[in-house]
């Protein structure tokens, strides 16, 4: 059975990544939650959006994406429905899911328009968007969407040479896709300039170095140490690449 994915910058505590999975254990009882992240840049769709398209690579098909970076819930943004690929995924209209939208081959839009006699203002994630993937996982949804043609993404950028996120270890995981086009060169970011290595084994303790990490993002990382701390990094931080290899 297709799984439900929470995406959400909730952070590790606090009820509500609970009170969304509650709604849809009353709905899909037998449909499996997994929990990705709950520790996106918080109230940043745009970073967000980038993390978000470069982790759906790990799921399968007909896996539903329930991602809630929302800053604006409660206003006059939409709450859409994404089809792309294959997967699905649930979430506001306010850049979150676009990433996704520009990176894949098809991609289909729908608005939620079945909403709940009772809804929060503070907490569509539960309210709202939580009962739509949860009808989604048990083919319910279809008279709750409507279809719409999206023209406004043509200059949203499928790369984003910006830091997009902060592991648990520190290392800073940015918004552009590694290609062969890349190798070799010198990584500049906050005034220091970093070369490529394949392994943390491969540079010396407390030593930075960039490398195409496990979801195919360049990552920005110190050997037994933290780059976030070590360099000075921010989330947004833009970075750039030396035209000419770096020897």
């Amino acid at each position: 059975m297709s799984p439900v994915v929470l995406f959400t910058d909730f952070g590790p505590y606090g009820p509500y990544a609970g009170q969304m999975e509650s709604v849809l254990q009353q709905i899909a009882p037998n449909v499996p939650v997994i929990h990705l992240l709950s520790n996106a840049p918080i109230a940043d769709p745009r970073l967000s959006s980038y993390l978000l398209a470069a982790l759906r690579h790990s799921f399968p098909v007909n896996s539903i994406f329930l991602a809630v970076v929302d800053p604006g819930v409660g206003g006059d943004r939409r709450a859409v429905v994404l089809y792309a690929d294959g997967q699905t995924f649930v979430g506001p209209d306010n850049g979150l899911l676009n990433t996704v939208a520009v990176q894949v081959q098809d991609a289909q839009w729908s608005e939620i328009i079945g909403k709940p006699e009772q809804c929060s203002m503070s907490f569509h994630g539960r309210d709202l968007l939580a009962p739509i993937a949860a009808k989604l996982a048990i083919d319910a949804a279809d008279n709750l969407l409507q279809p719409f043609d999206r023209n406004d993404l043509s200059t949203w950028s499928q790369d984003l040479a910006e830091v997009i996120y902060f592991d648990f270890y520190g290392n800073a995981m940015t918004g552009l896709r590694y290609h062969q086009g890349l190798a070799g060169k010198i990584l500049t970011i906050n005034g220091f300039a970093l070369k490529q290595a394949d392994t943390f084994g491969a540079v010396a303790e407390q030593q930075a170095f960039w490398y195409k990490n496990s979801s195919g993002l360049i990552e920005i990382a110190v050997n037994k140490g933290r780059s976030e701390q070590q360099l000075a990094l921010k989330l947004g931080m833009p970075l750039s690449f030396q035209l000419f290899n770096g020897g």
